[in-house]
């Protein structure tokens, strides 16, 4: 892989990332390791964590973890790895006291201490307060938690930046996940994250969302972990109203739409809200997770509303996955070397790939 390559900050002159960023299964081991394992991943969602007791077991990014709510009603994330000989402490969610590991049954508090080694006795210098659970950061935002394995990156809010401020009016306290979709594409996991984060695709590969719109006016502003879409809904006008999915917003109603790097993606609506992570499970293979939230209690015009957005988005999505995969196929074929950006339409793309080559090289 030709590691020589560094991105030009200035997106008028600059050329994009050589064809091996996402053919080379070498570079998706520097990224879980320099990336995946130093940013704030999505971990799991708040109403499986309620009550003191809960937990739920997670994969993240190929690192097993089991969030927990503690009797104190504190949330605290570990590693799901038993520190006898690293079999699963648990699998699944629940609601439990303590928590047995599934291999020899070494028993941990929702603390992630250390309660009871079975037929241990005899064995020195073992003392139980050495072999807790490894913690894990956790740190939360509206109704998600998200975890981090760097113990020194900087905290959950200041990634997040001004989206928790422009957010401020928008009640996440009742919201309860009604949907997941899950897609498996074949192509690499910063092949489907180009693609999100440009509309210059927009016009020609999806003509329904085209018509939704207004594209005159789409633009992507940048900060500095994250981007944000402005995606204003085409004025319904009477001659075309028939087969709209989106209706204009009300009064000082807004939408948000924010991706943060690297694989996590917000979409903000009065009465529910849609996430997606993108979640590499190869150098060539992406799953892509989609869910939906919805306020509770909320009225029957918006929940048909929000059905209406879930089937429209299933359309869009599958058009993007027969884009991805094409890309990635002829990507593999060493016809094609690099590129150049559209200064007007392709801003994220730049964004997103300046911040996996600072990455990378720290």
């Amino acid at each position: 892989m030709d590691t020589r390559f560094k991105l030009d900050p200035q997106i008028a002159t600059a050329s994009t990332p050589p064809a091996e960023w996402y053919t080379d299964p070498v570079m998706l081991a520097l990224e879980r390791e320099k990336i995946f394992r130093h940013t704030w991943q999505f971990a799991a969602s708040l109403e499986l964590l309620r009550f003191p007791g809960n937990y739920a077991t997670v994969d993240v990014v190929g690192t097993p973890v089991v969030l927990m709510r503690g009797q104190d009603n504190v949330l605290r994330a570990f590693h799901n790895v038993c520190r006898h000989r690293a079999g699963v402490v648990t699998r699944g969610c629940g609601n439990r006291k303590s928590l047995q590991c599934q291999y020899h049954g070494w028993l941990y508090g929702m603390d992630g201490k250390l309660k009871n080694a079975p037929e241990f006795e005899g064995v020195e210098n073992f003392n139980k307060d050495d072999f807790g659970l490894i913690p894990i950061r956790v740190e939360t935002w509206g109704p998600f938690a998200f975890v981090n394995m760097d113990s020194s990156a900087p905290p959950l809010l200041e990634v997040l930046g001004k989206i928790p401020e422009e957010t401020s009016k928008f009640d996440f306290s009742e919201l309860r996940k009604v949907e997941r979709r899950d897609y498996i594409i074949n192509a690499n996991w910063k092949v489907y994250v180009d693609n999100y984060l440009e509309g210059y695709h927009i016009p020609i590969a999806h003509p329904g969302l085209f018509k939704e719109v207004d594209y005159d006016n789409y633009r992507i502003d940048l900060f500095r972990y994250y981007s944000s879409q402005h995606a204003p809904i085409r004025p319904v006008r009477t001659e075309d109203a028939v087969g709209r999915v989106f209706t204009e917003l009300k009064g000082d109603e807004r939408a948000f739409y924010y991706w943060i790097f690297p694989n996590f993606m917000v979409n903000i609506y009065p009465g529910n809200v849609q996430i997606n992570i993108i979640v590499p499970l190869s150098h060539d293979k992406t799953l892509t997770i989609f869910e939906w939230y919805f306020a509770d209690p909320g009225t029957p015009e918006a929940w048909n509303n929000l059905q209406d957005g879930i089937t429209f988005s299933d359309t869009v999505q599958k058009e993007d996955v027969e884009l991805c995969e094409d890309v990635q196929r002829n990507l593999q074929t060493g016809v094609y070397r690099q590129g150049r950006y559209s200064v007007k339409r392709e801003n994220g793309v730049h964004h997103f790939h300046g911040l996996v080559g600072e990455f990378l090289e720290k």
